[in-house]
């Protein structure tokens, strides 16, 4: 299928928009949720702390007891008892009187306040104190943490190894995520091969893209299976109808180069629908998208940095918002180090090395020089309504960092 006009980018992620599946919702223990987005609001069964208990180890007292305490004039109390941590004491603590308490444990009836062990001194059953607390100090009241009924994390939250800890709090094994997409990899060419370390025969390739658009893809949450077809139409049309059955993305790299018998969009223009077929961006301008058996269809260059920055570009959102998550560019400002040369019309992301102030385009930026990709750490993102940029102005950067899962 041969296709002249290049789609904007805006007009070309708005039909992504426009198609964008949510995955189905499971269960999963907890255990198994790190990493995963909420499909649930997370309601706490539990107070937490459940009681009142000791921020340290030390005494439990009363505090107005340890008023006027200090090095110079220091106070005595009675030890009437012990808790550790798990323990409970039904004791009451009357004036005078401290229990010995260890960090967790809950804070006996009559007590107010915790005074650190560093502060006494003891002979087991006399406790000598040079220091004051107030009435609060160094307790964790009831409840501080998380109050029963209370909304603590809303569906769509991303789960990080601390929402891990609050959701346990709150008395949950099993939460309900969003699945994982199944992402097809169909890998097209004749040309390629695995990678070895013997000689590389004639007009053959090293098939890197199976291993940074699988890895890329992963970064993203998907589950990646990866298949190959030659350069035919009938390859390629076996792969990508059995993919559409049994995967929700389908993702291609090779044969997609904006000229006639472009092998895979023919493909998807038989079994499906185009959505774009070239897009006015650098590099990658011959991205296409299209729908097939319902699933999306994204066919990457076989340019390997011209693949890794179509998938930024087009299929990491569609990804992260199959799974309930939200995702944007997150663009910070930083200036040019040198002159930035763009055309209008064209959208650039242009590969950088970018730090607290300064950004520079690496200068080796053809789309099949992977080694750009290592040596940048961000894009530099030109619109395609500037021509560029001189140095010392301020422009817009992306650093991959921020696009990660």
């Amino acid at each position: 299928m041969f296709l002249s006009k290049l789609d904007s980018l805006n007009d070309a992620v708005k039909l992504i928009d426009e198609n964008q599946k949510v995955m189905d919702i499971e269960e999963v223990p907890l255990a198994e949720a790190h990493k995963r987005v909420l499909a649930e609001d997370i309601i706490a069964y539990h107070n937490s702390p459940p009681f009142d208990k000791s921020a340290m180890d030390g005494f439990a007292l009363r505090g107005v007891d340890t008023f006027g305490a200090s090095q110079s004039n220091p106070k005595t109390l009675k030890i009437v008892d012990a808790i550790g941590a798990g323990d409970f004491c039904d004791k009451v603590i009357n004036e005078g009187e401290a229990i010995v308490i260890a960090t967790g444990a809950p804070i006996p009836e009559g007590a107010d306040a915790v005074l650190m062990k560093e502060y006494t001194t003891d002979d087991g059953e006399e406790l000598t104190i040079y220091s004051q607390v107030t009435p609060g100090e160094n307790v964790s009241p009831k409840a501080e943490d998380i109050k029963k009924g209370e909304k603590i994390l809303s569906k769509n939250t991303f789960i990080r190894y601390s929402e891990m800890g609050l959701i346990a709090s709150a008395g949950y094994d099993s939460v309900k995520v969003f699945k994982k997409p199944k992402v097809k990899l169909i890998i097209t060419g004749n040309e390629l091969v695995e990678p070895t370390k013997e000689e590389i025969d004639k007009a053959k390739i090293i098939n890197s893209n199976k291993y940074t658009i699988k890895a890329i893809a992963e970064d993203s949450g998907a589950v990646v299976s990866i298949s190959h077809a030659g350069d035919t139409f009938e390859e390629v049309k076996e792969e990508v109808e059995k993919a559409s059955k049994d995967y929700d993305v389908i993702m291609t790299t090779g044969g997609t180069a904006i000229s006639k018998g472009d092998v895979v969009l023919d493909v998807v223009d038989d079994l499906g629908e185009i959505l774009f077929h070239g897009v006015a961006i650098r590099p990658g301008k011959p991205i296409g998208a299209g729908i097939v058996n319902d699933k999306m269809v994204f066919t990457f260059s076989g340019q390997p940095v011209a693949a890794m920055s179509q998938f930024d570009m087009f299929a990491r959102k569609y990804l992260f918002k199959m799974q309930g998550r939200d995702f944007d560019w997150h663009i910070v400002q930083r200036e040019a180090k040198l002159k930035i040369p763009s055309q209008l019309g064209r959208t650039d992301f242009i590969r950088a090395f970018s730090d607290d102030t300064y950004a520079r385009h690496v200068l080796n930026r053809g789309s099949g020089i992977i080694r750009s990709m290592v040596e940048a750490n961000s894009y530099i993102i030109i619109d395609e309504n500037d021509e560029g940029y001189q140095k010392g102005d301020i422009i817009n950067v992306v650093f991959f960092d921020s696009l990660l899962w």
